[in-house]
């Protein structure tokens, strides 16, 4: 005799969904509001009116074209910054040195796109500067990751040095490559600059959105493709979930970690094109303000995974190019403290969610466990 179907499970899987998107969702509903509460709260300390608040903030940024653009402007460099902790993450890494490493990209891709020869075409020139940038971010990231290996020295502390050093070097540097009474490098040429989007969208006119947010937008795919679908994914999430028994299996955990913080010294690295490639078409000295540091906010936000990466980015853009809207009313600060509002809600909401979720039934448990915690089928060891 059939086996029949126990009561409501035609419905069981749509319902156990529904109820695992709202509760993921719970802790940015709660960021959003409490954000919401303190721009009303702080608006009126500033003698402003949360309407005209809440209207500029708009209107400067998903209101109007130009408003979109400068967000997507804002929102590339943090996707390639917040892809960079998030893979280092995912070997049981903590990566504090984007900053470094962007900065020191962003110089190598200024370096060379400024003297490669005239002669070269765009379709070599721009690979050969984004190649640079990646290199040089690698380097940084990857020495993190030796010295881990072979001195056990915490990648935390290494990196948050690296990055006094390579700003010390840069500003050394500078003496030497800046454009004499300036405070950038040479221009890099024309065959190696990304155009702007406002070439093909003439309602993007003003706006610094350039090509960039396609290699970001690649670079997603291509982080989400490599942890989910290749053996090196496999592996990196192997040592970090479990290193002991990744070096019972046979991996190097040293050397994968290395690699790991190299790949993320290579992201990080990359966000540089933004500025250098896409927007000033140069190196100048302090133009990251902070975009490494953010890019933790953002894999935090994320939760490690690409299209949360992408949300988060998103968000802090929004809010980036927001304070500039709102200026007029509210000082830029304001946004700061939003930004920490959003990110202190959400990391201490998702423990509370967690708990509920244990507390669920064992039928419905597996379909809201997070993926990146869900035990699956091995797809082969390297």
């Amino acid at each position: 005799m059939l086996d029949h179907p126990p009561p409501n499970a035609a419905f069981g899987g749509s319902s156990s969904s529904l109820l695992a998107f709202g509760l993921r969702a719970l802790p940015f509903v709660w960021a959003a509001l409490l954000a919401m509460a303190c721009t009303s709260l702080l608006s009126r300390l500033f003698s402003a009116d949360p309407r005209t608040v809440y209207r500029l903030f708009f209107v400067g940024t998903w209101g109007s074209v130009y408003g979109v653009g400068q967000v997507l402007f804002k929102t590339t460099p943090l996707l390639l910054t917040g892809l960079s902790v998030a893979l280092a993450q995912r070997a049981g890494l903590f990566n504090v040195g984007g900053e470094g490493q962007l900065a020191g990209g962003a110089l190598a891709m200024a370096l060379c796109g400024a003297y490669l020869p005239t002669s070269v075409p765009a379709l070599v020139s721009v690979p050969l500067c984004l190649l640079s940038g990646f290199v040089c971010g690698a380097l940084i990231g990857g020495l993190a990751g030796l010295l881990r290996w072979l001195a056990g020295a915490h990648e935390v502390i290494v990196t948050i040095l690296l990055n006094f050093i390579v700003r010390a070097l840069l500003v050394g540097l500078g003496g030497v490559l800046f454009v004499k009474e300036s405070v950038h490098t040479a221009p890099i040429h024309a065959a190696a600059q990304l155009p702007r989007l406002s070439q093909w969208l003439p309602a993007l006119h003003g706006s610094a959105l350039n090509a960039t947010l396609f290699v970001g937008l690649f670079v997603v795919l291509l982080y989400a493709a490599i942890l989910q679908h290749s053996h090196l994914g496999f592996a990196l999430r192997t040592v970090g979930q479990n290193p002991d028994a990744a070096a019972a299996a046979g991996l190097s955990v040293g050397r994968l970690r290395t690699l790991a913080m190299a790949l993320s010294g290579g992201l990080a690295g990359l966000g540089g094109a933004n500025f250098v490639l896409g927007y000033k078409h140069y190196y100048e000295d302090g133009f990251s303000a902070g975009l490494g540091y953010l890019g933790i906010a953002v894999a935090v936000l994320g939760q490690g995974k690409a299209l949360g990466i992408l949300v988060a980015a998103l968000l802090f853009g929004t809010l980036s190019q927001g304070g500039l809207a709102v200026n007029a009313q509210v000082p830029r600060e304001l946004i700061d403290v939003l930004s920490a509002v959003v990110i202190l809600s959400v990391a201490t909401a998702n423990p509370e969610v967690r708990r509920l979720l244990s507390r669920l039934p064992q039928t419905l448990r597996p379909s809201l466990a997070s993926p990146a915690n869900t035990p699956g089928p091995a797809r082969g060891t390297p």
